[in-house]
C-alpha cells in the first residue's frame, strides 16, 4: 500500500546547523542589497517578517504574503522596486551557502527505496523561504527537484501556516487532495515536527542522529534515518491511518482548508471552474459555492445553536439540492472561495479557545445524540471530502 512521507529537509534530509545558516543567510542577503537597503534597515525587517510568518493563524493569507506586509513597509518600499534584486540573490549568492551544510547519504538511499516502492514523497520543510532557496537546498542534499519526482515542496508560496502551527500539516494534506493512504511525518525537532503532528492526527517517526539518546515524547518511533526504512516495511500501514479526532486535530482541519483549496485552484483559467468533469459531476464553482453555503447556513449556526442553549435540537438539511436551486454553476467560483474564507473565518472565531465547551450536548434529527465536539468532526470530514474532490475536479 503507497505511504504518504512527509519529510523534513533540515537535519533530517541536509545537515544543517541553523543557528550557523540562518544568521548567515540574513548577513549574505542584506549585503546583496546594502546598495538598496541599509543592514540596520535590512535585519529587523527579515527578522520581522520571519517572525509574523511564524505565528500566522489567517487561512486568507499566504506566508509570502505575510512576510510582503512586514517587511516592504518596514524599508519605505515597494516589492516590484526591489523584488527583481532579490530574485538575483536567490540565483547567484545564495548557492554560496551551501558549504554551511553536508550531504546526508542515507538520505538520498531512503528517497530512492521511497520511490521505488511508489510512496508519494513531500519535502515538508518548514517554509519559511521562498521556493528558489529550498530547491537549492534539496540540492545540497543530493535530492535536486529536477530529478525526483515530489509531490510537494512547501514553500511561502505555497504555505499559509508553518511547523509552529498544527494547521501547517492538514494544509499539506489538502494540497495533496486529502488522499486516503496512510502517512507519516519524519522529522528531527520534537516542538516544530513531533508534538504539532501528533496534534494533527497524523503518525511521526522521529529522527534520531547516532549517539543520541532516547527522550521524550515516550512512546514514539524514533531511531537514526537508517532504521526509517526497516520500521515502515514492518509497521501494519492501519497504524499509519489519519485521525481526525481530537479538537486539535479538527480545529487544524478547519483552518487549513481555504488556503489548501486556494493553492489547488491559484492561476485556474476561468473555463476550469465551470468545466464539468463527467454528465451528473459538479463544476469547481458549485463544489466552492457548496462549501461556502453549508459553512455560512449550516455550520454556522449549529455551533452558535450549541454554545448558546441546552442540549439544542438540529434540524436535518439537504444541501445538495442548493447547488441547482441557488444557481451555483452560474457563479463567481473565485468570489466563493473568498467567501467561503470569510466564513471559515467566524467559524474558527467561535471555535479557538474553547475547553469543555466541545462536548456541549445537542440533538440531531438524523444522528440523534451529539456533541459540538462530533459536529465539528463532520464537518472535517465534509471538507476533506469535497478537497479531493476538488483535486480530482481540476485534474480531470
Amino acid at each position: 500500500m503507497p505511504i504518504t512521507l512527509l519529510l523534513d529537509l533540515d537535519d533530517t534530509l541536509l545537515n544543517t546547523n541553523m543557528d550557523v545558516f540562518i544568521p548567515a543567510y540574513f548577513q549574505a542577503l542584506s549585503r546583496a542589497l546594502a546598495d538598496k537597503v541599509a543592514p540596520q534597515v535590512m535585519l529587523p525587517a527579515l527578522m520581522a517578517g520571519t517572525k509574523a510568518m511564524m505565528v500566522n493563524m489567517d487561512p486568507a493569507l499566504t506566508l509570502r504574503e505575510v512576510f510582503d506586509a512586514h517587511f516592504f513597509p518596514m524599508l519605505n518600499m515597494d516589492r516590484d522596486d526591489l523584488q527583481p534584486r532579490i530574485d538575483r540573490f536567490y540565483d547567484e549568492e545564495f548557492p554560496k551557502l551551501g558549504s554551511l551544510t553536508s550531504l546526508i547519504p542515507e538520505a538520498v538511499r531512503l528517497v530512492e527505496w521511497a520511490f521505488e516502492q511508489g510512496h508519494r514523497v513531500v519535502i515538508a520543510t518548514n517554509p519559511l523561504f521562498p521556493l528558489k532557496a529550498i530547491q537549492h537546498r534539496m540540492r545540497w542534499a543530493g535530492l535536486p527537484p529536477e530529478k525526483y519526482p515530489f509531490a510537494l515542496v512547501t514553500s511561502y508560496e505555497n504555505m499559509h501556516f508553518t511547523k509552529e502551527t498544527v494547521a501547517y500539516y492538514p494544509e499539506m494534506l489538502a494540497q495533496l487532495g486529502w488522499p486516503d493512504d496512510p502517512a507519516v511525518m519524519v522529522g528531527d525537532d520534537v516542538e516544530r515536527e513531533v508534538k504539532p503532528t501528533r496534534a494533527a492526527g497524523l503518525q511521526v517517526f522521529w529522527v534520531r542522529k547516532l549517539g543520541e539518546e532516547a527522550a521524550e515524547p515516550d512512546g514514539i518511533p524514533q531511531g537514526t534515518l537508517e532504521a526509517l526504512r526497516g520500521w515502515l516495511e514492518k509497521t501494519d500501514p492501519a497504524a499509519l491511518k489519519i485521525v481526525l479526532d481530537s479538537p486539535h486535530a479538527l480545529l487544524a482541519t478547519l483552518r487549513s482548508t481555504p488556503g489548501g483549496l486556494a493553492t489547488l485552484t491559484a492561476g485556474l483559467p476561468a473555463e476550469a471552474w465551470k468545466r464539468f468533469p463527467a454528465p451528473g459531476e459538479w463544476s469547481l464553482t458549485e463544489v466552492i459555492c457548496h462549501l461556502r453555503d453549508v459553512e455560512r447556513d449550516v455550520n454556522l449556526a449549529r455551533i452558535r445553536k450549541v454554545l448558546a442553549e441546552q442540549n439544542p435540537f438540529l434540524a436535518g438539511e439537504v444541501t445538495d439540492v442548493w447547488v441547482k436551486e441557488r444557481h451555483c454553476a452560474d457563479q463567481d467560483g473565485p468570489q466563493a472561495l473568498v467567501e467561503f474564507t470569510a466564513a471559515r473565518k467566524e467559524t474558527l472565531a467561535l471555535l479557538d479557545g474553547l475547553q469543555s465547551e466541545w462536548l456541549r450536548p445537542a440533538r440531531h434529527a438524523i444522528f440523534g445524540p451529539t456533541t459540538l465536539q462530533e459536529l465539528v468532526g463532520f464537518m472535517a470530514g465534509h471538507d476533506r471530502a469535497h478537497v479531493q474532490q476538488t483535486w480530482k475536479t481540476i485534474r480531470a
